[in-house]
């Protein structure tokens, strides 16, 4: 499913003006598909159903008003309010007129007396007062509006809030807010979601998001480069698994993980990387390290690596590394490995010889990336494909930039990022952001904070590991192990709760999670 920015949704509403789709069209099936999804929110019928429609001056009103009409035709009982609109040359306005309907004018309505009276009973609040348009101040009238609906929200919880498209106040392009932005129970976008509802502050104000079809011919989306990845779209991309295969059918892994402080993070990546069907997954830590792994890892094979002092790689064995990968498909590298400078200079001497023995993929996560980040220009060093997976702080590191910058405008450093690096980046966090070189990027529809714990990005990076030595493109790669981990952090979440879980909950349940998609 694709993605747009403002820009793009004003480009694709020209092309389906162009293409024999009038905007009157577009606003008609508009209007048509928020009353229809009003209804199946009330079960299929809002006969009887008491519901205020909030208008403002633009299309996002006038869709309000062909939502209104629907709605009143179905017999709702609709009170409809006006911001700023002009009602003389308005069509849709005057086919409510032909209905011998009414409307208020919120600027004229003394106390907001009126407005106070039909929220007092109302079922549903249907926000259509700005959508897509320059973000504006929410002042004067219009935030005395939206505080009279969240005091009416407040003293009436089950008063659902339907943002038309987006909430007011909510920039479709940054997900920046207005401080008195409306919280949406229900948010029904247009036509393709938009950006700024998958960006943090205003995906809070979201709610449950409904994507309605208002007529715009698909083949006209075709070089939107941003999407959501969908559950249809990884079960369409996962490995085969045919009868006949051995474990070098599903690919060779070798891990560099684990430090005498974290432990824990190369056993987290090595198991997933299992987890996921990868065939084989060799576990290449600090010499001193391997026998306390052993007892958990039964199924990894090991390359104890000698040790600059316990529990730390030595710089040395970077040569003799390189030379192991030559038997491998996948290089995962950076869990728990630690800052220590030998470490540092193991991981560079490693990455920066790899062109000529290049596997099949790699992917970089934790302290490999911090010590790139010390290096200068360090991308103009490795000439091969490779799959990054930050968080915002090793985010940060990596570009110069503030964590507060990185998370204000994920998507576009990402994919600036990727596109500088010639590599694939995984932004990790809510919503996460996957990049690829050529511009293309996706993003992860869910959210969990459950996955906000020490050692879920380790599972994340094995995963996408694992489905790399399965022979998948690093760009499927990293958004198919996105999905799985977030499907299985979702698993867990609605066993146990958002607060408890531990990284080590997910990996029995990524393999259901793939069993899931494939419909096992």
């Amino acid at each position: 499913m694709r993605l747009v920015t403002t820009e793009e949704m004003r480009r694709l509403e020209q092309r389906s003006v162009e293409a024999g789709v009038s905007l009157d069209m577009l606003m008609e099936n508009a209007g048509l598909a928020v009353a229809e999804e009003v209804g199946k929110l009330r079960g299929g019928s809002v006969a009887g159903c008491p519901i205020v429609i909030l208008c403002g001056p633009g299309n996002n009103g006038g869709d309000g008003l062909v939502a209104a009409r629907h709605l009143y035709e179905w017999d709702a009982e609709v009170s409809l309010f006006l911001y700023k609109r002009r009602t003389e040359d308005d069509k849709n306005y005057k086919l409510l007129q032909e209905r011998g309907f009414s409307s208020v004018d919120i600027e004229k309505d003394e106390g907001m007396s009126r407005l106070k009276e039909a929220l007092a009973s109302s079922e549903i609040v249907i926000d259509a007062l700005f959508g897509t348009g320059t973000l504006r101040p929410l002042q004067g009238a219009i935030r005395e509006l939206a505080e009279q609906v969240r005091k009416a929200k407040q003293s009436r919880p089950q008063l659902m809030v339907v943002a038309l498209d987006l909430p007011s106040g909510l920039d479709a392009d940054s997900g920046a807010i207005d401080p008195a932005c409306l919280t949406a129970d229900v948010t029904i976008t247009l036509g393709y979601p938009k950006v700024g509802l998958f960006s943090f502050p205003g995906a809070e104000r979201v709610g449950r998001l409904i994507v309605a079809d208002i007529g715009i011919p698909r083949n006209l989306a075709e070089d939107i480069k941003t999407g959501l990845i969908t559950s249809e779209w990884v079960r369409s991309v996962l490995p085969r698994r045919p009868l006949d295969a051995n474990k070098g059918s599903f690919g060779k892994v070798l891990a560099s993980a684990g430090s005498v402080n974290y432990i824990g993070a190369a056993y987290l990546a090595c198991a997933a990387a299992t987890r996921v069907g990868a065939g084989l997954v060799t576990l290449a830590t600090a010499r001193s390290l391997q026998p306390i792994l052993a007892t958990k890892l039964n199924e990894v094979t090991y390359a104890p690596l000698a040790e600059a002092e316990p529990g730390v790689v030595s710089a040395e064995v970077a040569p003799v590394f390189v030379e192991q990968l030559r038997e491998y498909d996948v290089l995962l590298m950076g869990c728990g490995m630690g800052q220590h400078e030998s470490t540092a200079k193991f991981i560079r001497d490693t990455l920066f010889s790899l062109a000529p023995i290049m596997p099949r993929g790699v992917v970089l996560d934790a302290d490999a990336l911090n010590a790139l980040a010390k290096q200068n220009k360090w991308w103009q060093k490795m000439d091969y494909q490779a799959i990054l997976t930050p968080h915002p702080g090793e985010m940060a590191r990596l570009t110069g930039l503030t964590v507060t910058n990185v998370q204000a405008e994920r998507l576009k450093i990402a994919r600036g990022s990727a596109a500088e690096w010639g590599k694939v980046v995984v932004l990790k966090g809510a919503y996460t952001v996957i990049a690829a070189p050529d511009g293309r990027a996706k993003l992860n529809p869910s959210a969990n904070p459950g996955l906000a714990s020490a050692g879920t990005g380790d599972v994340l990076s094995g995963t996408i590991a694992g489905l790399l030595a399965q022979g998948l493109s690093p760009f499927d790669a990293a958004c198919c192990g996105v999905y799985l981990h977030s499907m299985a952090g979702d698993a867990v979440k609605a066993e146990l709760g958002d607060a408890g879980m531990v990284a080590s909950d997910l990996l029995p349940v990524l393999p259901r999670a793939i069993r899931k998609l494939k419909g096992q």
